[in-house]
């Protein structure tokens, strides 16, 4: 027998294997679960200022103001309004849209584009290419810029450190350009990385010029897209909030003039008045008008407010706390606490017979509509056979949630684990042993 099916063998090798594509089919098995300023904004306009006592009487003003409108707005599905011609709200956690008004319109931002140099600081720190002590010495052409400013003076040196304060706070465009060139060597080449960075956030209808947001002919966003730029900043760099959040600070100049001191003051209000508030970038120029990325946190809920082209720094601070105050009344929370185990997926020609899978992440969703959450629905979702190779890491399925009947997201199932590929004649070898048996 075992010289009959060695001479079978040595025939077929000499065959060219050919094989058929199998159609992927899906197999479904159910898992039901039960869970959850003072203004210093980059105006080309003079900036006029405020004693201490106008200011605290303003602030209070618009924070009594602020705290009724949210009363009236809390919760109550339609009734929020917003002056502002466009305005965004989300979700952080789970990029969740709750509230949009004309959100995908072409407009100049102001400050607010320091969100995304922010951004590329961090990507810098993060990436190991600078540090928060470098020590950046400011150019010619980074000491001209105009409107809000914090005064550097060619040839000063900060560091890295200081100058991000001063951005986050102070909103100083010579502090930005500085960084810029400290990171990329001009400005030029940073704000083809900030393009470049919009892009692979899904920024499609975002264009900058220069990374401070002067007015500038096609220097143009939305405010979806300061929403995405936004939830990436604050989720992939949450330290921003320390800085975002200081009120008053002081700097040190230190130039051939001497040395001297120089006070920040945060241009975002809210940071004051409004207790949720953790951040993130106000802005403001003529074209603009006044805008605002207002990040705020209550319990374990977390939102981005956007606000363009407001009229004045009150209704940018009445939207933003409306929206924000309406966005908490309406957020519940799912949070998948445990992801149950996948059952191992079938390969087909691998060295085994199954890869072990699991799923990717757990699941959040925000529900705005007052639904139970304990009636969430989990199906899993896999391939019936998949042809190895199989890497670890490939997506093999999905676990896809259902609540009352509507799928309302998914994360994917992936292999956990690497399955070779069964050479041919090993193959040949099996196939010729289940035949003979």
């Amino acid at each position: 027998m075992k010289s009959i099916v060695a001479i079978l063998l040595g025939a077929l090798l000499c065959v060219q294997p050919v094989y058929t594509a199998q159609a992927k089919e899906t197999v479904l098995y159910t898992d039901v679960r039960e869970q959850e300023n003072q203004e210093s904004e980059d105006t080309d306009k003079d900036k006029e200022a405020e004693t201490d006592a106008q200011e605290k009487e303003e602030i209070q003003e618009e924070e009594t103001q602020g705290e009724a409108d949210g009363e009236k707005d809390l919760g109550i599905p339609g009734q929020v309004e917003v002056s502002a011609p466009s305005a965004v709200l989300m979700e952080s956690s789970t990029g969740q849209v709750i509230f949009e008004k004309d959100a995908d319109t072409q407009r100049p931002p102001a400050s607010v584009t320091k969100v995304m140099t922010l951004l590329l600081i961090f990507d810098a720190l993060d990436d190991g290419k600078i540090s928060l002590e470098d020590q950046v010495t400011t150019s010619e052409y980074a000491a001209s810029m105009g409107g809000s400013q914090v005064f550097l003076e060619p040839g000063e040196v900060q560091t890295v450190d200081t100058l991000i304060k001063c951005i986050s706070v102070a909103s100083a465009n010579d502090a930005c350009v500085a960084m810029a060139e400290h990171i990329c060597g001009s400005e030029e080449e940073f704000v083809a990385q900030m393009n470049k960075r919009a892009e692979g956030l899904g920024m499609t209808n975002t264009h900058f010029i220069n990374c401070n947001g002067l007015d500038a002919d096609g220097h143009l966003t939305t405010a979806k897209d300061i929403a995405l730029m936004s939830r990436e900043l604050i989720t992939s760099y949450p330290q921003i909030h320390d800085y975002c959040t200081i009120w008053m600070e002081n700097i040190t100049h230190t130039t051939k003039k001497g040395t001297s001191e120089f006070g920040l003051t945060n241009t975002n209000k809210l940071i004051r008045q409004y207790e949720y508030a953790t951040g993130l970038k106000t802005g403001s120029t003529s074209k603009a008008k006044f805008c605002v990325s207002a990040t705020a946190k209550k319990d374990d809920t977390e939102l981005i407010a956007v606000i363009m082209a407001a009229e004045d720094s009150k209704a940018r601070v009445k939207d933003a706390i409306a929206l924000c105050n309406y966005g908490f009344g309406k957020c519940n929370m799912y949070r998948e606490e445990k992801m149950e185990p996948v059952k191992p997926v079938k390969v087909a020609r691998g060295v085994k017979g199954t890869v072990a899978a699991v799923q990717e992440e757990p699941f959040t969703y925000i529900d705005t509509t007052g639904a139970d959450l304990k009636a969430m629905e989990r199906k899993v979702a896999v391939d019936k056979k998949i042809t190895a190779p199989v890497r670890k890491g490939d997506k093999v399925g999905e676990a896809r949630y259902y609540l009352n009947g509507t799928e309302v997201g998914s994360r994917d199932i992936v292999a956990s684990e690497e399955v070779d590929q069964i050479s041919y004649q090993s193959a040949l070898l099996d196939t010729f042993e289940d035949w003979l048996l």
